[in-house]
């Protein structure tokens, strides 16, 4: 087992276990790349589903449960310890390939991803928990951004596999035996690594001058509308992630109507992730130097803009260009964000914060999906794409207003 008897915190006093982590993390990522590709094909060609907001309904079973799990798993973490939170997950994720490769009607779909949404909130909350704990003050940006990265990483190559292996056998059930291994794999990880319950406790003592102990209530509170900081952050979350349910469902029928082929658009698909979570190595370091609210405000912007020049385009070159862009911009605010709650949450309480941050930030995915699904049927993909980008843009104007400097902030 992995350990630091002291719990003294620091990526270089803690690197197994920080390395550990971000091996996890790769293979809870994975899971979610394991869909982003063929999922909503599925609907299509195996289910009839010919309304784009019924397509897309697996996301926002998806989004919808992650983010009420998210609120759960920040409480729970906060109580009964990050690494039993993180076992649990990987135990639900083991249902969601089963279910989808057995899937008679669509209804068993939903419910996959209902359980896949249960999955993510536990195991991926879990490991940036952890690696924020193992870190010092003046290193959350680096490790929220490692974190991040692998997650990402794992999200595309899982897209690119995935069409790959579809194209090559069939849209199932072939693609969704990986993800059965990967579960297991990932469960065998989590079972080595150690609960970070001596960090977090170091860390809360090096903050006794500030009271520690609130109400789960009041948490919600500051972290949804009382603290410009925090509330800010999570409207920037939950638009970062309502472009994303958007990008999922949307992409593959936006690039198979451009005449991309699977293998293609599975490239397209994958190149927006796999930028999000490289340059997120980046990010998140230059947020510990330069601060966070830089990045966040010129990335909302650069999210909307890709967007927007993606409907200007029609060349699978110049779309894998303008899916970089978007990963860029993505990358940009991602790990930021989670960065800048955790200078100003206290430690006896950030995972917590941390849950209602990514409770709204991941209600986005099912906003997305819903939004763009009922704006495609209404008129079309490109409409539903051009408005949805509108979002993050004006997030991105609040935040420039309300969000101070959150480097070396305390709540």
């Amino acid at each position: 087992m992995v350990n630091n008897k002291t719990g003294q915190p620091g990526v270089r006093e803690n690197l197994a276990q920080f390395t550990l982590l971000i091996i996890i993390n790769l293979f809870v990522g994975s899971m979610v790349g394991l869909e982003r590709t063929i999922l909503p094909i599925i609907g299509e060609e195996r289910f009839g589903l010919v309304s784009l907001s019924a397509a897309l309904s697996f996301i926002i079973s998806f989004g919808f449960s992650k983010a009420v799990v998210n609120f759960f798993a920040g409480d729970l973490a906060d109580r009964m310890g990050r690494k039993k939170v993180l076992l649990i997950g990987w135990g639900i994720g083991l249902l969601v390939p089963i279910l989808v490769i057995v899937a008679h009607a669509w209804w068993v779909i939903i419910v996959a991803n209902i359980l896949l949404g249960m999955n993510q909130a536990l195991t991926w909350s879990m490991t940036v928990n952890m690696k924020i704990d193992l870190a010092k003050s003046s290193q959350r940006g680096l490790a929220v951004g490692f974190n991040e990265f692998a997650g990402y990483t794992g999200v595309a190559i899982m897209a690119a596999v995935s069409g790959y292996i579809a194209s090559t056998y069939s849209l199932s059930p072939e693609p969704f035996y990986i993800g059965i291994l990967l579960v297991i794999i990932g469960f065998i990880l989590s079972l080595i690594t150690q609960d970070t319950s001596k960090h977090l406790k170091v860390q809360a003592e090096q903050q006794t001058e500030e009271l520690g102990s609130i109400s789960t209530w009041e948490v919600f509170k500051r972290t949804t509308w009382k603290n410009p900081d925090l509330s800010s952050n999570s409207l920037a979350g939950l638009t970062t992630n309502l472009k994303d349910g958007m990008a999922w469902g949307l992409f593959p029928i936006f690039f198979a109507s451009g005449g991309l082929s699977v293998g293609q658009i599975g490239t397209v698909v994958a190149v927006y992730p796999a930028a999000w979570g490289l340059f997120q190595l980046f990010t998140g370091v230059w947020s510990d130097k330069v601060g966070r609210k830089k990045l966040i405000v010129s990335g909302m912007f650069v999210q909307a803009l890709s967007l927007w020049l993606m409907l200007l385009v029609d060349t699978f070159l110049l779309w894998i260009i303008c899916a970089a862009i978007l990963g860029i911009g993505t990358a940009m605010v991602y790990p930021t964000i989670i960065a800048s709650i955790s200078d100003v949450a206290h430690p006896e309480w950030r995972a917590t914060s941390m849950g209602v941050y990514r409770f709204w930030r991941d209600s986005g995915y099912a906003f997305g999906a819903l939004i763009a699904g009922i704006i495609a049927d209404l008129v079309n993909v490109d409409w539903a794409v051009g408005l949805v980008a509108a979002l993050p843009f004006i997030s991105g104007l609040i935040a420039w207003k309300k969000l101070k400097e959150t480097l070396h902030a305390r709540a």
